[in-house]
This record gives C-alpha cells, sequence and structure tokens, in this order.
C-alpha cells in the first residue's frame, strides 16, 4: 500500500538547458507545490525526482544519463520514490525507448507540451506503480494558469510564444518544442500586471524567437508592439527579450527598444557564423552583411547597447575562409560576450546526415582562436565601464564571496559590490571600480 499521501511529501528538480527549461521547472514547482509537496535539494529526502532535459547540446544529455544510473541506488532503498523524466530529450521517440529499455526504474516519461498534466500522471503511476509515458508530438492550444514557482520574487521569465519555425540544419528545437505559437498579448499583460503587483522588478520575455511572436496571433500583435504595451504597466522597472533572430528583426523593434524607458540596452543576436556559405548551409536567412547593417542600425539608434551573441565553431563545411569570416564579424561588431559552442551531431537534425563534418582537431584550434579574439574585446569593453556610475538591480549574495552582493546593470553586466543582504531585489547606483573580463567590482553610491 502506498502511504506516501500520509506524509510531509518532498521534490527536486534538476534542470539542463536553457531558460526555457528553466521556466518549465518553475511551472513544474508550481504544480507540485499545489499538490502540496515542499522543496528539498537533497534526493535521498525527495519523494519525488524530476530530470528535466535538454537536447541542443550533446554534454547535456549525457550528464542526464549519468545522473538517471545514480538514482537506481536510490529507487532500490526507497521503492515509494517516483522518479520522472521530462523535456526535450523526451520527444525524441529513440530517447524513450532507450530509456525503457535501460531505466526500468523510471515511473514517469513526459515531453514539453503537456506539463500541465502533470498531477494526472502522479496519480496514475501512484494507483498502477507502472512506468507512465505520455509524450504529446505536437503542442496545441496553449495552456494558460498553470501556476509557476518562481525562483525569484523580484524578477520573473514570462513566456510570449512556444515552438519555433526557423529550422536551422543544426538545431532540434524545432522537432522538440514544435512549431510557433503566441499567447495572446491580453494574456502576457495580465500575467506580467500580477507579476508587478507581487513587487517583481524585471521581467524576461522568453521565446525561441521572440522577433517573429504574434504571427499566429488573429490581431497580428508585433513584438514591438507588445513591448510598448508591457513598458506602460506600473511596477516593472526592467524588460528583457530572448531570444532574437537577426532576420526578423525590423526597424519597427529596433525603435520599440529605443524608445521604451523599461527596456534595458542589452540584445542577445546570435549570428551563428560569418561565411554567408555557411549561414546558407545553416538555413540561418540571412548574410553577413545584413546583420552588420543591423548591428549598425542598433548602435545608431541605442549607442550604448551591449551586444551578445552564440557562434558555432566547425559546422559542416566550414573551411579556414569561412571561419576566418567569423572572425571578422566578432572583431566589426565588438561583442560584450559571446555563448561559443564547438559543432555537435545532433541525430535527426540535417546537419547530421552532412557529409564534410570538421575534424575535431580542427574544431579545438578554431574554437581557441574565436576565444583569443573574443576575450579581449570583452576586457575593452568593460574597461570603458570604469569609474562610471551604474544603476544595479541587486540579484544574490556572491557565489564566490559571500561577503559581496552581485547584481547586473541595464547592459547586463554582472557586477560584485559590498552592501546588506536587505538590498536583494532592489536598484542601488554602483561606482565601478575595476573590470575584470567577465564582471565589474564597485561600491554602492548613496542615492541623493
Amino acid at each position: 500500500m502506498d502511504n506516501r499521501s500520509d506524509k510531509n511529501l518532498k521534490y527536486t528538480i534538476i534542470t539542463w538547458g536553457c531558460q526555457m527549461n528553466e521556466h518549465d521547472s518553475e511551472k513544474i514547482s508550481g504544480i507540485l507545490e499545489s499538490l502540496n509537496y515542499t522543496p528539498t535539494s537533497n534526493r535521498e529526502d525527495a519523494d519525488l525526482i524530476i530530470f528535466n532535459t535538454c537536447l541542443v547540446r550533446e554534454n547535456a544529455e549525457l550528464k542526464v544519463y549519468g545522473n538517471l544510473g545514480e538514482l537506481k541506488a536510490l529507487k532500490r532503498k526507497n521503492p515509494e520514490l517516483i522518479i520522472g523524466i521530462c523535456g526535450c530529450m523526451m520527444q525524441k521517440k529513440e530517447i524513450r525507448d532507450l530509456v525503457k529499455q535501460k531505466y526500468g526504474f523510471i515511473d514517469l516519461m513526459f515531453g514539453t507540451h503537456n506539463l500541465h498534466k502533470l498531477p494526472e500522471l502522479i496519480a496514475n503511476n501512484k494507483q498502477s506503480s507502472r512506468m507512465i509515458i505520455d509524450v504529446w508530438e505536437e503542442g496545441g492550444e496553449i495552456i494558460e494558469g498553470v501556476p509557476a514557482k518562481r525562483k525569484f520574487g523580484y524578477k520573473a521569465f514570462v513566456n510570449i510564444m512556444h515552438g519555433c519555425n526557423n529550422f536551422c540544419t543544426y538545431c532540434i528545437v524545432p522537432y522538440t518544442r514544435g512549431r510557433e505559437r503566441s499567447r495572446t498579448p491580453e494574456d502576457i499583460i495580465k500575467e506580467i500586471e500580477e507579476l508587478a503587483q507581487e513587487e517583481c522588478k524585471e521581467i524576461t520575455l522568453l521565446g525561441q524567437n521572440v522577433n517573429s511572436y504574434g504571427k499566429t496571433l488573429e490581431d497580428k500583435t508585433t513584438f514591438a508592439d507588445l513591448l510598448r504595451m508591457i513598458n506602460k504597466i506600473e511596477g516593472i522597472e526592467r524588460i528583457r527579450f530572448m531570444t532574437s533572430h537577426p532576420k526578423d528583426l525590423s526597424d519597427e523593434l529596433i525603435y520599440a527598444m529605443r524608445d521604451c524607458s523599461k527596456v534595458c540596452e542589452h540584445l542577445h543576436l546570435p549570428f551563428q557564423a560569418g561565411s554567408n556559405n555557411v549561414l546558407k548551409v545553416m538555413n540561418r536567412k540571412y548574410t553577413k552583411e545584413k546583420y552588420l547593417e543591423l548591428v549598425s542600425k542598433l548602435k545608431n539608434e541605442i549607442p550604448n547597447i551591449s551586444l551578445t551573441t552564440d557562434i558555432i565553431v566547425g559546422f559542416p563545411g566550414e573551411s579556414e575562409e569561412d571561419f576566418e569570416e567569423t572572425l571578422d564579424v566578432v572583431k566589426k561588431v565588438g561583442f560584450d560576450s559571446a555563448f561559443t559552442f564547438l559543432y555537435s551531431v545532433r541525430e535527426g537534425t540535417p546537419a547530421a546526415k552532412m557529409e564534410d563534418q570538421v575534424p575535431d582537431d580542427v574544431k579545438h584550434r578554431r574554437f581557441k582562436t574565436l576565444l583569443d579574439t573574443l576575450h579581449p574585446i570583452s576586457h575593452e569593453n568593460n574597461i570603458k565601464l570604469q569609474d562610471t556610475i551604474q544603476e544595479i538591480l541587486v540579484e544574490e549574495v556572491s557565489k564566490n564571496n559571500e561577503d559581496m552582493l552581485s547584481g547586473r546593470t541595464r547592459t547586463n553586466k554582472l557586477v560584485h559590490f559590498k552592501g546588506e543582504k536587505d538590498m536583494i531585489g532592489k536598484l542601488v547606483n554602483v561606482k565601478i571600480d575595476v573590470a575584470k573580463t567577465w564582471t565589474l567590482e564597485g561600491h554602492i553610491i548613496e542615492n541623493d
């Protein structure tokens, strides 16, 4: 007999991947706490363990398998423990079959489209004590009102759309997250107004390609329109968003970023590769020249904007000349930072079947060259902020020094400074004293 309902049920969630996955985990937490579960960081104390998985990078996938193996002993020790696995990995039938075959002790498998069914899945497992597999191949109507246990009170993720229609040849996301679907502006505004009433200061709007927001709506509200609406919400101090696809970055959106006082002066704009040949094979639908033109417009309209990006090294067929084009973009744009990746084969994507795969030693050499080019530029950009006063949203006690606080500028720079813990969640002015490659250090300036 299952006596789990007779005690204080505890859960833990382990999350891999992007901000979308992080926000999904917040929703899973909200659902579980509505079922009277409480969080624990200790797996041995948990009655329910959920792995929220990522399929974009091979390393994240391998970590999931390693961690799953470790749970077998916990399950043997506590047969009533419920173990669930969800997220992007579960959208692939081959992976579901492998998990079913090799990890028969797993209780729940569900995907990216049906988080709201979690209470039903748990109940079914408790009644039958068998593995429950419920994965939707496509997302249907967007489900509103799913509770979320926010990680922070003063900042929050807000999904504005789900899925992706771009089908970049290296990317698995359209196959795991489904086709593009936008939430209505009314539902988004309502959620953000509720967050503002809860004293949330900063929101980050999420979508695989926020720039194409609204294309599935009847009224065709654009992302620029949405930013202008959100900018009027009282209580919200900062608006961020990601990720932006260059092919859909309109002049209208650039002007909205310029005009909306709450929209932060930071844009994450992945360019992936500098070679037009590689961009075409990637199915990115823009050119190097078009990308640089967009950067020029952004810098003209928003002079202090911080630009970050994603770059893939060693995409199939990438020549030395192609790689030099990537370095040229890095030098011309002067990115504040970049997420850099060695191309890895993702089964199920067109790029996985391409000939002309770049040898690993060549990828690693180019990767080092790229980092050697990026890092001095990041440092130079930070040095420009030395002796300036920056508005900081205080986020937490510094991970590296418990005597320091940390927070971010409007341009998304991480700053460490001394202060009291009751400042967390507040906006303060900090004078920058030291500029490092990745972080800044400073001291608080009292407001007049």
